[in-house]
């Protein structure tokens, strides 16, 4: 058996592991690359150091570590205020307000985990209080988390990005963003319409003042305006305006930004680093680092020419969206981002089909199936549903699941390949 074919099957073997057994990946990656190691003559262990995502473990741990003081010291839980107080007593606003919420938060860089744990149990309370559908709410909040979460500065965004471009491929990722945004908007409007959001419109009483409602704001610390928020958000207009505007390092600058805002919190700064993801962190450089060795050991080859062969740029990339949306719906949608463009670069770079197109496509394919409950965030809209037994909620979550698993990778194919190869 050829060395390529083995690192295919440890390939699936890790995903299968860390699926069923709740074991990080990017260890998996790491022994994996050290397995391969022991089977290749040619490969020394230089060659594993040096497919470590150096550049973008920096990237990952200076932003991941700035939002994390950013949601430590209160002000995402600000901003998350400010949202709500725009509802003004329409209840059918409820899920729109949380919808723009969490658009901006992953926007401006907030991971999905985080956003999804702030608003899971605000969303799911207000629904029970004022008896909206929490399927309906659940699909719109994950709809806003996903819209934004392939923008520029958020993890999603900056890892398709960095693997589409390190096999030295031009896309824009302002596209990339705008097109996932306005897809998951329709999603939102969809199912918002069809699980009575009109209905609630035209129903909709006052509500009593949100502060009764998100008792998580009760507190008089979270509930204002201080200097340290104040610094905070400017430091976050800052990381945009370096990043975007005179285009600096994002990692170096969001970890010089969280030094600084260290400085007025240094006690807390222990509590700080627990929230970083450092699984994610960890995840994402060991999956990189095995996909640099398979690289470097010539699957990566092996796998393209398997998909020329094919001769079939649209028949294959339909199978690339199913492969990352069936994978994602039960592991990490950041690993198998990681994972699956490298191995599509024959369709990316053939001129017959849209580049962009079939970016978007995978994007959409791994990162909508996320509202699975086998998934971290599925899970985390499992523990909080009210009014609804737990086991029906689950089988509820598993079926819009299967719907998005059976039904985005077929219909963002049809909108962005086959007919963005007609308009691109």
């Amino acid at each position: 058996m050829s060395i390529e074919v083995i690192s295919i099957i440890i390939l699936a073997g890790m995903f299968t592991i860390g699926t069923f057994f709740s074991i990080n990946i990017g260890v998996l990656g790491f022994i994996a690359s050290f397995i391969i190691f022991l089977f290749s003559s040619d490969l020394e262990l230089t060659n594993i150091y040096s497919s470590f995502p150096a550049e973008l473990f920096i990237l990952l741990a200076g932003v991941t570590y700035f939002f994390a003081i950013i949601e430590s010291n209160g002000t995402v839980d600000l901003i998350t205020r400010w949202g709500l107080g725009l509802l003004r007593g329409k209840v059918g606003l409820i899920p729109w307000v949380l919808f723009f919420i969490a658009l901006i938060l992953t926007s401006i860089g907030t991971s999905v985990i985080p956003v999804c744990a702030v608003l899971a149990p605000i969303g799911l309370r207000l629904a029970f209080q004022y008896n909206i559908n929490p399927i309906m709410m659940v699909v719109v909040m994950q709809s806003g988390i996903v819209a934004g979460s392939f923008s520029p500065l958020n993890i999603f965004g900056i890892i398709v990005n960095g693997s589409v471009s390190a096999e030295n491929i031009a896309i824009s990722p302002v596209m990339l963003y705008v097109a996932i945004l306005l897809f998951n908007a329709f999603i939102a409007l969809g199912v918002y319409t069809a699980f009575g959001g009109i209905k609630l419109i035209r129903n909709s009483n006052s509500l009593v003042m949100m502060s009764e409602v998100a008792v998580k704001y009760d507190t008089a610390e979270n509930n204002g305006l201080n200097w340290y928020r104040g610094l905070t958000l400017a430091c976050l207009v800052l990381l945009v305006v370096l990043v975007l505007g005179f285009k600096q390092n994002m990692g170096f600058v969001a970890l010089t930004l969280g030094a600084l805002l260290a400085f007025g919190d240094h006690k807390n700064q222990s509590e700080v680093l627990k929230k970083m993801p450092w699984s994610t962190i960890l995840l994402v450089s060991g999956i990189v680092t095995y996909i640099g060795v398979l690289s470097q050991v010539g699957t990566i080859e092996y796998v393209t020419g398997l998909i020329e062969k094919v001769n079939n740029p649209y028949i294959t990339s339909l199978v690339s969206g199913y492969i990352g949306a069936i994978i994602s719906a039960f592991a990490s949608t950041t690993g198998i981002l990681g994972v699956i463009f490298p191995m599509v670069v024959p369709i990316l770079t053939d001129p017959s089909i849209s580049t962009i197109g079939v970016v978007i496509m995978i994007s959409l394919s791994a990162s909508l199936v996320d509202i699975a409950p086998f998934t971290t965030g599925g899970s985390l809209y499992l523990a909080n549903v009210q009014g609804v037994p737990q086991r029906k909620f689950f089988m509820q979550l598993l079926a819009v699941g299967g719907l998005f698993v059976v039904l985005s990778p077929i219909v963002a194919w049809l909108i962005f390949v086959v007919l963005g190869s007609l308009i691109f």
